[in-house]
């Protein structure tokens, strides 16, 4: 039996949390991607809160492709995340590919300043 694309990507997703947690010293980066936005937020797992969230709705101009969108949505999350003291965190893909969106967001965070 053939699994739908959300449902692999959930069983991926799940494989992933199992070996990914995020602490108050080194938060959880989790993404969301659907077909017309990119929702980001960082996580502290033992708290159960979520610290920062942004996505490309937050962006004032929508300037590019989704992929030039993500990259300014990286941007935006390491700002936020500096002005919070946040420097060291880990990132959670949530079951999607390392490309495309995904990394254009991690590329833009890690130029913002966030390191993981």
């Amino acid at each position: 039996m053939k699994l739908s694309k959300s449902a692999r990507r959930n069983r991926i997703h799940k494989r992933i949390r199992r070996r990914i947690t995020g602490t108050a010293s080194c938060p959880r980066i989790s993404v969301f991607r659907s077909n017309k936005e990119i929702y980001v937020q960082i996580i502290d797992d033992v708290n159960s809160t979520t610290l920062l969230a942004t996505s490309s709705r937050e962006l004032t101009e929508k300037a590019g492709n989704k992929v030039e969108q993500s990259k300014q949505v990286g941007k935006l999350l390491a700002e936020k995340a500096s002005a919070a003291n946040i420097s060291k965190v880990v990132f959670d893909r949530s079951g999607y590919l390392y490309h495309g969106r995904i990394k254009s967001l991690a590329e833009g965070a890690r130029e913002g300043g966030l390191n993981f």
